[in-house]
């Protein structure tokens, strides 16, 4: 008779393919991650001298191996964000690539080391910054200087129209832009208390803030003048924070935005964006610029302000899982497509190749 393993022995065999099929799967897991977050394109880190300031940026340039071409010039929302948005930007700049366009984009000032500090800044402030840049790129060999255009989200609403008056560009795509600050805050400020369920005397309080917080800023209160009045209903603001909304919060793109009359714009909006009102974008944007008749607006039912899923964006968890295993997924449906396939039209519209 052939004799019975012992049991520690069979523990062991267990132990050891235990081990190995879970150092499988995490393999396997890791190189899924690797190739999903692979894109074709190369990136290099490039800085961009402005004023006595440096700017910090990543260049994301097609691999056909083409000797020039066209540029997407990225500018950012709100908030401390960087050149990549950390990496979010990516899929985006791969559906550039496959259209034959690079992309630029920098960390903002006081982001990822980057000197200054982005609060201090007006809209006309990160208007003068793109311009440098676009400045830099047509001085490079690779870039076609004739083929630079504008993508820009949120409260870059109010800088890409600016950034037109100061320099020409061929195109601008516009996510989620924001028309008027305090129409834009007042939107929000109602739409999350409807997404919360809010009472309606939880409603009138906040919107009795609101009032109090708009005096305030049409009076140019100090932010010292703002804690005193506000008291317990700071609700975290700092002084820097009040230094950036008391700079910016007058700004409304509807006139600038004539400076892009006859420019090809392609308007992207979501269906379940809380933080702009999007009809109201949409009417403004085709009142002022359909007499150029070059706006072109792409609506995604399940987008949020991000352009993201809505059904992933409400779920840390779906959020971080597609992050990792399917980045590209992250984004509504048809998004990444039509950015490209705007940029593939423009190419064929005119006499360069993209």
């Amino acid at each position: 008779m052939r004799p019975k393993p012992q049991p520690r022995r069979r523990a062991l065999h267990i132990a050891v393919w235990s081990l190995a099929t879970v150092l499988v799967v995490t393999a396997g897991l890791v190189g899924v991650v690797l190739w999903q977050n692979s894109y074709e394109m190369d990136e290099r880190q490039v800085s961009i001298h402005h004023g006595n300031s440096t700017l910090k940026g990543v260049l994301a340039t097609p691999t056909d191996g083409r000797g020039r071409h066209g540029l997407i010039v990225y500018v950012h929302g709100d908030g401390p964000v960087d050149a990549t948005h950390g990496d979010g930007y990516k899929p985006l700049w791969e559906a550039n690539a496959k259209a034959g366009y690079a992309s630029l984009s920098w960390d903002k000032p006081g982001v990822a080391g980057a000197p200054g500090d982005w609060l201090d800044q007006s809209m006309d402030d990160r208007a003068d910054e793109a311009v440098a840049a676009i400045a830099w790129a047509r001085a490079r060999p690779d870039i076609d200087g004739d083929r630079i255009g504008l993508w820009g989200a949120s409260q870059a609403g109010w800088v890409l129209p600016k950034i037109a008056a100061e320099t020409p560009v061929s195109f601008v795509i516009a996510v989620s832009p924001a028309v008027n600050w305090l129409q834009q805050g007042r939107y929000n400020l109602l739409a999350e208390l409807r997404a919360d369920g809010a009472s309606a005397s939880r409603t009138k309080a906040e919107i009795a803030r609101s009032d109090a917080t708009r005096r305030l800023l049409e009076r140019h209160a100090s932010f010292e003048e703002f804690v005193k009045e506000m008291g317990r209903d700071a609700d975290g603001m700092t002084a820097d924070r009040w230094g950036f909304i008391s700079r910016n919060h007058t700004a409304d793109a509807t006139q600038d935005l004539r400076t892009l009359l006859g420019v090809p714009v392609l308007l992207t909006l979501g269906g379940r964006d809380i933080n702009v009102d999007t009809a109201d974008t949409e009417r403004v944007y085709s009142e002022v610029l359909n007499a150029g008749g070059a706006l072109t607006v792409r609506r995604y039912p399940d987008g949020t302000h991000s352009l993201l899923k809505q059904s992933i964006e409400q779920s840390d968890l779906k959020t971080t899982l597609a992050a990792l295993f399917s980045p590209r997924s992250l984004f509504a449906d048809g998004f990444l497509d039509d950015q490209r396939q705007f940029l593939k039209d423009l190419g064929r519209g005119s006499n360069s190749t993209p």
